[in-house]
């Protein structure tokens, strides 16, 4: 609760107080020059991770599916029902889209035959 109120106002002091008021979104877009747009959209994050990856020195083209590719890869690989994965992740229910999300690490520890007598 700290930290979000810290965020808050900072954010109002910075940029207004229009960004006091609890109705405003949580978080916020930012443009190349640092001014606050309004409410993120869906290509903020795309911007963000590539922003932060190039700031990092990561020689990766990270996209906004690069975080539902882990995600839904990740959640797999540890059992997740692909029901709460495809809620999480924006997809349909039962989508097939989902599964081109989700990676294989390995073929020989992650093999659907594997312990099947």
């Amino acid at each position: 609760m700290r930290a979000w109120t810290a965020y808050r106002t900072r954010l109002a002091a910075e940029h207004g107080p229009r960004w006091a008021d609890p109705s405003t979104p949580a978080f916020v877009g930012i443009d190349r020059w640092g001014h606050i747009t309004g409410g993120m959209v869906p290509d903020s994050v795309t911007r963000a991770i590539k922003r932060i990856s190039t700031r990092a020195g990561v020689p990766l083209a990270w996209t906004g599916h690069s975080l539902r590719t882990g995600l839904a890869s990740a959640a797999r690989r540890n059992g997740r029902d692909g029901i709460a994965i495809a809620d999480q992740g924006g997809w349909a229910r039962h989508s097939r889209s989902m599964l081109g999300y989700m990676q294989i690490d390995d073929g020989r520890d992650d093999n659907a035959a594997a312990g099947l007598t």
